[in-house]
């Protein structure tokens, strides 16, 4: 495929994914513009990066230190805004910190101390969402491979996020749980209690506005609940590249 060929169809991609978040803007009684497309480029080359900046996208997502950081190497002189939306290990913090604008994966306080701390080295101050575990399980923690803190601990990491010289609190961010199986389940109560979660954040800490919620297959139910971010992959780049 030509450079112009993909070019063309990331861009028919990008008109029926912004079609989407319209209408679900629209049917929840908000703008689209309240509504920021975040694109999830993990598995796929820089230069989709550049086609996507080119076509007008500003937020691009990354879920692995050693794909994103090359990647943004290549890609520093786009001015897009790099989120890191994979589970961190605080031995990548300082690595994560000296690109990422935002960390969307934040679930735990020494996490938070390492990213304020390599924020610090780098002389950034680095934007954080607190991830919100939503999986319903036995003891009350969230799935290892979902991610996330206790909901009964996320006003408490806010605050520790706030707290921090070199971090400014964003908001919250959560992915909608898996079934027993892994199969996908109605992520509407979840988002429901995501956008409660984010009301009590937000009302400690007023301008942490961001709901980061919503992928290909449940953007719409995310928008209606009030997210104000929704990370795709898939609808807009096509099934990961090495699957094609």
């Amino acid at each position: 495929m030509t450079p112009a060929q993909r070019s063309a169809e990331l861009a028919a991609n990008l008109a029926e994914v912004h079609a989407r978040i319209g209408l679900a803007a629209a049917a929840a009684g908000r703008a689209p513009d309240d509504v920021t497309l975040v694109a999830v480029t993990k598995t796929w080359p820089a230069s989709d990066v550049r086609l996507l900046a080119a076509l007008g996208v500003t937020d691009v997502a990354e879920n692995r230190d050693q794909e994103a950081r090359p990647k943004h190497e290549e890609c520093a002189d786009l001015g897009v805004r790099w989120h890191f939306v994979g589970q961190l290990q605080r031995n990548k913090a300082r690595s994560v910190a000296a690109y990422a604008d935002v960390v969307e994966s934040v679930d735990r306080p020494e996490l938070v101390t390492a990213l304020d701390r390599a924020a610090g080295e780098h002389g950034r101050v680095l934007e954080v969402l607190v991830q919100v575990g939503l999986a319903d399980v036995p003891d009350g923690s969230p799935p290892a491979h979902r991610g996330g803190a206790d909901p009964r601990e996320v006003l408490a990491l806010a605050d520790v996020v706030a707290g921090c010289s070199s971090l400014r609190l964003g908001g919250v961010m959560a992915v909608a749980p898996l079934g027993p199986d892994g199969s996908p389940v109605d992520p509407r109560p979840a988002f429901a209690r995501l956008a409660a979660l984010a009301a009590e954040v937000r009302a400690a800490h007023p301008s942490a506005t961001v709901v980061s919620a919503g992928m290909s297959g449940d953007l719409e139910e995310a928008v209606a609940a009030g997210a104000t971010h929704v990370r795709v992959g898939t609808a807009v780049l096509g099934g990961r590249a090495g699957l094609r």
